[in-house]
């Protein structure tokens, strides 16, 4: 579907690094690196490597951030032993680190570059996977994030003048930073589909939360329960965003792939397989099309399981945006095999699937009043899609 697209990367992009035994460690995006080399995608005539990056300057980040929380981290970054609680700097989740300004400031200037090269027509798609850090707030760093390149970036594209911005988060946490910041501005509708915030960091996103007195219905959050899996995830997926994104008619379309959905991820409780990731995937990028002109920018963001999981996920995800997506059957290339044995003496996957086959269940083909899902699902749609003009219930429902 797509001609050109822009892959972001920088060596450099690696010092957004909290130490040893964090679970965002730099070795989640090298490997999908390395993957995504094995099977030579970057040799497409698709594709374009965009780099290297320079970090957002302070008017970049000043758009989403405030000027003491900026000032605070320029702090830490040559403090080892800065602590602000206040500010989430020094904590467990966002322990400082020398040159975490700087390396913060990169991750945000990889996601800008994805978000200029789309914008100013160079390429169609853009990916950033060393982006993705949905939970930084305007005056204070979380759940790994130090600063939002996810918001500095649609910040920018509104200065440029873009009317209309639609962004669907479906790592497995709520994207509550990117929410926040545009809580109240009718030119960008947030889509989080996330594990309850009764079972899950950050215990925010529910149904009823849909936006600021100016922009009603354009904060829109589906809360699936914990266990969710394939069928029920990707029911919810299907059962909201692409009403939205019709009625919506954004001009560009921002999409976070945390991956810490999987059944295996440490961190959550949901029961998604690498094989209902990759649909997800194919589906946004439809999507884009469908809806945003094709204007894509994708980053990364969770995803704990760094061997199997987030190389192949993300190799599909990029596999996708390139119009050239992977048969699930393919055999991991060897070369990979032998990189992540000698770096880390483990055995990486045998195939890019986990053997599943899932499909997303229409829901015209029945709601089922006693199933947690589509409770979720319900939910959300009475809270926001009138806002919009839609129906929220199909005609057919048990």
């Amino acid at each position: 579907m797509s001609e050109r697209v822009g892959f972001v990367w920088d060596e450099r992009l690696a010092e957004y690094d909290f130490g040893p035994g964090h679970p965002l460690a730099p070795i989640r995006v090298q490997l999908a690196k390395r993957l995504i080399e094995d099977f030579r995608l970057l040799n497409s005539t698709r594709a374009q490597l965009l780099g290297p990056i320079e970090p957002a300057s302070d008017t970049d980040l000043l758009r989403v951030h405030t000027p003491e929380f900026i000032a605070a981290v320029k702090q830490a970054s040559q403090d080892p032993h800065f602590y602000d609680a206040d500010r989430g700097l020094g904590t467990e989740d966002d322990p400082v680190f020398a040159g975490m300004h700087q390396a913060s400031a990169r991750v945000s200037g990889a996601t800008l570059a994805a978000a200029q090269a789309v914008h100013g027509g160079e390429m169609d798609h853009a990916v950033n996977l060393a982006g993705g850090l949905h939970h930084a707030m305007p005056g204070s760093a979380g759940g790994f994030c130090v600063y939002n390149d996810i918001g500095v970036a649609i910040a920018w594209l509104l200065d440029q003048g873009v009317e209309r911005i639609a962004y669907v988060d479906i790592d497995v946490h709520h994207g509550d930073g990117v929410e926040a910041m545009f809580w109240n501005d009718p030119r960008v509708l947030t889509v989080s589909i996330h594990e309850s915030p009764d079972s899950l960091f950050p215990g925010t996103g529910r149904p009823t939360d849909i936006g600021g007195p100016d922009a009603p219905g354009t904060a829109v959050n589906v809360a699936l329960p914990a266990g969710t899996g394939d069928q029920g995830w990707l029911r919810a997926l299907h059962g909201v965003v692409p009403d939205l994104l019709e009625a919506f008619a954004p001009d560009i379309l921002v999409t976070q792939q945390g991956v810490d959905t999987h059944v295996e991820d440490p961190l959550a409780h949901l029961l998604v397989s690498l094989d209902g990731q990759r649909l997800a995937f194919a589906s946004l990028h439809r999507w884009a099309h469908r809806y945003a002109g094709g204007r894509w920018i994708a980053v990364g963001g969770g995803g704990y399981e760094w061997v199997d999981v987030v190389p192949r996920a993300w190799t599909h995800l990029v596999a996708e945006a390139l119009g050239t997506p992977i048969a699930p059957e393919t055999a991991v290339p060897e070369g990979f095999h032998e990189f992540v044995l000698e770096a880390l003496g483990r055995q990486a996957p045998g195939r890019m699937t986990d053997g599943r086959d899932p499909w997303p269940r229409p829901l015209e083909q029945g709601f089922d009043h006693h199933d947690a899902v589509d409770q979720a699902i319900l939910a959300t749609r009475e809270a926001v899609f009138p806002l919009h003009g839609l129906e929220p219930e199909p005609d057919l429902w048990f």
